[in-house]
C-alpha cells in the first residue's frame, strides 16, 4: 500500500514538473511574438522576478524592451536604455554622461562608481529599495564622489549627503534650470514675468511650408459640410457631420477619408477604398507625427509603442474615476472623434480620468480662474494655464525643412521628475524663477495645486548670486594686484 502512495506522489510530481517546464517554454516562446495576446501576457507575468518601477511598470511584459535575449549583457542592457532615454539625456545636456566616467582623470571615482551603466544606479524588480525615479542606490550616493564638496563650496558645510537631490538643488542628470549661470540671470525676478503668457500653436499657419505634411493629398483649404466624403461607406449621424464641419481639421481640408481611410489607399477613389470605422495613432501620424511620437513616448501610449494593449486607467498606479476603469487610450480619448476640441482635451479630458487629489484641486486653482477669464473674453488665450499648459507643454522648434513650429509636447510625464525639470519648460513662461523652484520644491504645495505662494524658500538662487559676487571680487583683487606690480615694476 505505502508502495503505491508512494508511486502516485511520483506520478503528481511528474505531472506537475512536465506542466511548469511546459508553461516555462510557452512564456518564454511568446517573447518572440510581437503583437502578444491575452494568453502571451499571462505567460509572461509568470517570469517576472518582481515589481517594476514607475517608469517602466507598463511596459513590464514587452520583455525585449529591456533585455536582449535570456542572457544579456551589460551591454546590451545599456544599449537598450540608450534607444529610449539618450535623445531626453542629450537634450538635458546630460551633467554626468557616460564620457565623465571613461575619462582616465575620473578613473578614482568609477573604481567607486561604475556609472557608465544605467544599471549602476537603477536596477528594476527591486521594489524594496527603489527610489524616485528608480534609484536603487541609498540616497545620499553623491557622497561617494563629492565627500569634500564643502571644502570647495563652504556655503554647503553641514548639509547632508540625503538633502542634495532636493528640488532646486541638484539633479543627477537634468540640471538645466540649475546651473549657476541660469540661476545668476534669472535672479531678482518676483512671483510674476512681465507678460505672462504661453506659446500659440501655429500648424495652420505653417502647414504650407512644412516638407513632411501631405499637402498633395490634403489640400489646406476649407472644406463645407456637404464636401463630406464618407457617404454610404462609413454613413454618420447629422451631429458627426456637424461636429467634423466645424473642426480644424474641416477648416484644414483634412476630410472623412483622411483619417478613416487606411494610408496606402489615400488620394483613391473613396467610394472604393477600405473604410476604418476607429482609426487609432497610425492615422494621426500622417499629419501630427511629432504630437504622435510624444504620446508613445508617454505614460499614456508607451505600451502602444512597445506592441501591448492599449493602457486603460485600471493599469494606472495613481487613483483615477472608476467609471473610466476599462477605457483604452488612444488619441481620441481626450481629443474626441470629430469635434477635435482643444479646450476639451486641455482640463476636462484630464478630470474625466485622474481622480488624484492635484486634479481635483485644480478646479478652485488659481490656474482654473485665467481659463475663467478667458472664458470670459477678458484675457488673451495665451493666458489660461489648463492641466495640458504644465503637463502637456508647448514647445518651438526648428523643423529639417527649417521652419519655426510650435506645437504641444505630448510626452505627458516628462517633466514631472524632478519637479524642478517644469521650471525651464513651463513655469518661467509665467512666474520667477526663484518663485518656481520653492514653489515645485513644496510637496504639499504641489499636490493642493498652487492654491497660494509658496512658504518655504531654496537658497539655490541666493547662493548662486553670492558665489557669483565673490568671484567677481576676487577677479577685481587679483587684477588690482597685477595693476600695482605692473606700477612697481616700471618705476
Amino acid at each position: 500500500m505505502k508502495k503505491k502512495t508512494n508511486l502516485r506522489w511520483w506520478g503528481l510530481w511528474l505531472v506537475i514538473s512536465v506542466a511548469t517546464a511546459g508553461a516555462v517554454y510557452a512564456a518564454l516562446d511568446s517573447l518572440d511574438n510581437p503583437r502578444p495576446g491575452a494568453a502571451d501576457l499571462v505567460l509572461r507575468s509568470w517570469l517576472l522576478p518582481g515589481q517594476t518601477s514607475h517608469g517602466h511598470y507598463q511596459i513590464e511584459l514587452a520583455c525585449t524592451a529591456c533585455h536582449a535575449g535570456a542572457f544579456p549583457s551589460r551591454d546590451d542592457v545599456q544599449e537598450k536604455c540608450e534607444s529610449c532615454h539618450a535623445k531626453d539625456l542629450k537634450a538635458a545636456d546630460d551633467s554626468h554622461p557616460r564620457a565623465k566616467f571613461t575619462d582616465p582623470r575620473n578613473a578614482d571615482r568609477a573604481a567607486r562608481l561604475d556609472a557608465t551603466y544605467c544599471v549602476t544606479c537603477h536596477v528594476e524588480h527591486k521594489p524594496g529599495i527603489t527610489q524616485r525615479a528608480g534609484v536603487t542606490l541609498p540616497r545620499d550616493y553623491c557622497v561617494i564622489c563629492h565627500k569634500d564638496i564643502a571644502e570647495d563650496r563652504p556655503s554647503h558645510t553641514g548639509m547632508a549627503f540625503t538633502s542634495c537631490a532636493d528640488a532646486g538643488c541638484h539633479n543627477y542628470h537634468d540640471n538645466t534650470a540649475l546651473y549657476e549661470d541660469f540661476l545668476v540671470r534669472h535672479a531678482g525676478v518676483g512671483r510674476m514675468q512681465d507678460d505672462p503668457t504661453v506659446l500659440a500653436r501655429n500648424l495652420r499657419e505653417v502647414i504650407e511650408e512644412l516638407g513632411d505634411y501631405p499637402s498633395e493629398t490634403f489640400p489646406p483649404v476649407t472644406l463645407a459640410r456637404a464636401e463630406a466624403d464618407a457617404g454610404d461607406a462609413l454613413p454618420a449621424s447629422a451631429a458627426v457631420h456637424a461636429d467634423w464641419a466645424a473642426s480644424a481639421h474641416a477648416q484644414s481640408g483634412v476630410n472623412c477619408s483622411a483619417c478613416h481611410v487606411p494610408v496606402a489607399e489615400q488620394g483613391g477613389d473613396p467610394a472604393a477604398a477600405t473604410w476604418i470605422a476607429k482609426p487609432t495613432e497610425t492615422a494621426c501620424v500622417q499629419c501630427h507625427g511629432p504630437e504622435v511620437n510624444g504620446f508613445l513616448a508617454g505614460k499614456h501610449g508607451m505600451r502602444l509603442k512597445a506592441g501591448l494593449p492599449a493602457m486603460t486607467p485600471a493599469q494606472a498606479r495613481y487613483p483615477m474615476k472608476p467609471e473610466r476603469q476599462h477605457e483604452a487610450l488612444g488619441c481620441t480619448s481626450c481629443h474626441g472623434s470629430h469635434r477635435f476640441d482643444t479646450a476639451q482635451a486641455a482640463v476636462k479630458a484630464c478630470a474625466s480620468c485622474h481622480d488624484d487629489e492635484h486634479t481635483r484641486a485644480y478646479f478652485a486653482s488659481p490656474h482654473a480662474r485665467t481659463v475663467a477669464a478667458v472664458a470670459r473674453g477678458e484675457a488673451a488665450p495665451e493666458t489660461a494655464v489648463t492641466c495640458a499648459t504644465c503637463h502637456l507643454p508647448r514647445v518651438a522648434y526648428d523643423t529639417p525643412d527649417f521652419v519655426r513650429r510650435t506645437l504641444v509636447d505630448h510626452a505627458q510625464g516628462a517633466n514631472l521628475t524632478p519637479p524642478v525639470k517644469m521650471a525651464r519648460q513651463v513655469c518661467l513662461a509665467c512666474h520667477g524663477l526663484g518663485y518656481a523652484i520653492d514653489a515645485l520644491a513644496d510637496a504639499p504645495l504641489r499636490a493642493e495645486n498652487f492654491p497660494h505662494a509658496p512658504t518655504r524658500r531654496v537658497r539655490s538662487i541666493d547662493m548662486a548670486v553670492t558665489r557669483e559676487a565673490e568671484a567677481r571680487e576676487a577677479r577685481a583683487a587679483q587684477e588690482r594686484a597685477e595693476s600695482v606690480a605692473t606700477e612697481g615694476g616700471s618705476s
